[in-house]
C-alpha cells in the first residue's frame, strides 16, 4: 500500500518540523537570534483520472478528476526576521540595532560575514571586536588611555582620553541591509553570510532611510516566543503521531488482505 510510505514522508517532515522547533528554543537566551519555521509542500500526484477529460462521445466534461497524493516534503526552513526585544546591559560596549541592519565583521580569512550581536570588547590593541576576536567593520581603534566610550544612535563612535576636556572621534559604526534577509546563510557563532538569494548587501550610517538607529548599553534579545514553541511542538508531535498510526492501520490492512488470499 501506497499509504505507507504517503506516511512515512509525513513521519520524516514532521521529524523535521520538531529539530527546528528544538533549535529555537535551545536559543531562547541567545543573544539576537532569530527564530526559523519548517514549510512543507506536497509531493506529485498520480492522476487516475483527469478533471476536463470528455468522458463521452458527445464531448461531456470530467468535472472532477482522480488524483492521489505521494506524501509531503520539506520546501524550507525559513527565517522570522522580526525585532527582539532590546535588554539593558550598562556595559559600553554593547551595541543593539533597533531596526534594520547587520553589524559588518572581517572573518581570518578575509571575508566580510553579518550579525545583529552587538555585545563586542576591544582587542589588546584596542581594537573593537566580536566576542570571538573578530574586526568590526569598518576597523576602530580606542586609544589605550580611555577612560569612556560613547555611541550615539547614528553609530559615531567617541573616546573620552584621559587628560582631554573633549571626546575624541575614533570611528563610525555602519550597517549593512540586504534585500532578502531570510536568504542568508547561517554560519553558527551569531553570525550569518551573503547568498545568491539575499542579494548584494547595501551599507550606510545607522539612523540614516531604510537603516535602524544603534542603542548603546542594550542587547537585542531572541526573538523566540517561548509558549508559540511549545504550542507547535505539541502540534508536531500529534501529526508525527497520526502518520504513525496511519503506518499501523496500512499494515493491519495489509495483513487483512494476505489472510483473505
Amino acid at each position: 500500500m501506497s499509504a505507507m510510505n504517503i506516511a512515512a514522508t509525513g513521519m520524516m517532515a514532521q521529524q523535521t518540523n520538531v529539530e527546528v522547533i528544538a533549535n529555537n528554543i535551545a536559543n531562547l537566551n541567545t543573544t539576537a537570534f532569530r527564530r526559523q519555521r519548517a514549510e512543507f509542500q506536497d509531493l506529485l500526484y498520480q492522476t487516475e483520472r483527469r478533471e476536463g477529460a470528455n468522458s463521452s462521445d458527445n464531448n461531456t466534461i470530467v468535472p472532477v478528476g482522480v488524483q492521489i497524493g505521494t506524501g509531503v516534503k520539506t520546501a524550507a526552513v525559513y527565517q522570522i526576521t522580526t525585532q527582539g526585544n532590546l535588554a539593558q546591559t550598562g556595559n559600553s560596549l554593547d551595541v543593539a540595532i533597533q531596526g534594520r541592519g547587520f553589524f559588518q565583521i572581517l572573518l581570518p580569512d578575509g571575508t566580510t560575514a553579518y550579525t545583529r550581536d552587538g555585545s563586542f570588547q576591544l582587542s589588546p590593541t584596542g581594537e573593537v571586536v566580536t566576542a570571538d576576536g573578530f574586526v568590526v567593520q569598518p576597523g576602530i581603534t580606542v586609544p589605550q588611555n580611555t577612560t569612556a566610550i560613547t555611541v550615539n544612535t547614528s553609530g559615531q563612535v567617541q573616546a573620552q582620553v584621559a587628560g582631554q576636556t573633549n571626546p575624541q572621534t575614533v570611528g563610525q559604526l555602519q550597517l549593512a541591509n540586504f534585500a532578502n534577509e531570510a536568504g542568508l546563510e547561517m554560519l553558527g557563532n551569531n553570525l550569518v553570510q551573503q547568498t545568491a538569494a539575499s542579494g548584494t548587501p547595501v551599507t550606510g550610517n545607522p539612523g540614516t532611510t531604510a537603516f535602524g538607529s544603534l542603542q548603546q548599553g542594550f542587547l537585542e534579545t531572541s526573538n523566540v516566543d517561548i509558549v508559540t514553541e511549545i504550542t507547535n511542538m505539541i502540534t508536531a508531535q500529534r501529526a508525527y503521531e497520526m502518520n504513525s498510526k496511519v503506518i499501523q492501520t496500512s499494515d493491519q490492512m495489509s495483513q487483512t488482505l494476505s489472510q483473505i488470499q
